[in-house]
């Protein structure tokens, strides 16, 4: 399902027929009719201008930014405020960069202990994660590699999120497609998964445009 209509692509292995796959679109048709809904509905924030004053998130808790401190870029959060320190000449793509990188090292920074809890549970892991800007993707998994590809916009998004997709993309290790195999595993391991990618999906999206054309996983 893609944002930000809800348009519908189904996936299916070649030896099931077309009418199998009609019997199990409209099986979850309820479902699918959910979940547009809440991407339609989804609070979009208005471009970001990196100016004092204007609303970030991190790990779900919604601050105010402010640019007015200038030296070496950093940035810190104190209570309900995100400081950004950049040099007085940084322009606006400049700012977003530095934010953008920081945004990077907190959810590198996040994943190697949520990794050191569930491999173990799930009996998979993975060689090698990639913090990597996807359009339409949350995360995603190479087999081939081992690796795990997370979005760095799941640092705005509340730490338990993060945690879903991590397990989900590591119970993908075991079972490619989201059959009743993959939805048993993610059962047995996360048995409120479902509250976790419901409150991901609910979570205020960016203002930036999401490509209709590539696959959306997670």
């Amino acid at each position: 399902m893609y944002p930000p209509v809800g348009r519908v692509r189904v996936a299916a292995p070649h030896r099931v027929d077309e009418d199998a796959i009609r019997l199990a679109v409209v099986q979850r048709l309820p479902w699918i009719k959910k979940q547009r809904e809440q991407l339609q509905n989804a609070e979009r924030q208005t471009e970001r201008r990196m100016l004092s004053g204007e609303t970030h998130y991190v790990w779900g808790q919604r601050l105010r930014l402010d640019v007015s401190r200038h030296g070496r870029s950093r940035v810190s959060v104190a209570g309900k405020t995100l400081w950004l320190t950049t040099p007085a000449d940084y322009d606006e793509d400049q700012r977003r960069a530095a934010l953008d990188h920081w945004y990077r090292k907190e959810l590198k920074a996040a994943v190697p202990a949520l990794l050191a809890k569930w491999q173990p549970i799930i009996g998979e892991e993975a060689a090698k994660v990639v913090v990597r800007h996807m359009k339409t993707k949350w995360g995603t998994c190479h087999l081939e590699s081992r690796s795990i590809w997370l979005n760095p916009e799941l640092a705005k998004k509340n730490p338990r999120c993060l945690e879903y997709i991590v397990v989900h993309e590591l119970i993908h290790f075991i079972e490619r497609t989201h059959n009743a195999r993959f939805i048993e595993l993610m059962n047995l391991h996360m048995p409120d998964w479902r509250a976790r990618r419901d409150e991901l999906n609910d979570a205020p999206l960016s203002s930036e445009e999401w490509d209709a054309g590539a696959r959306h996983e997670s």
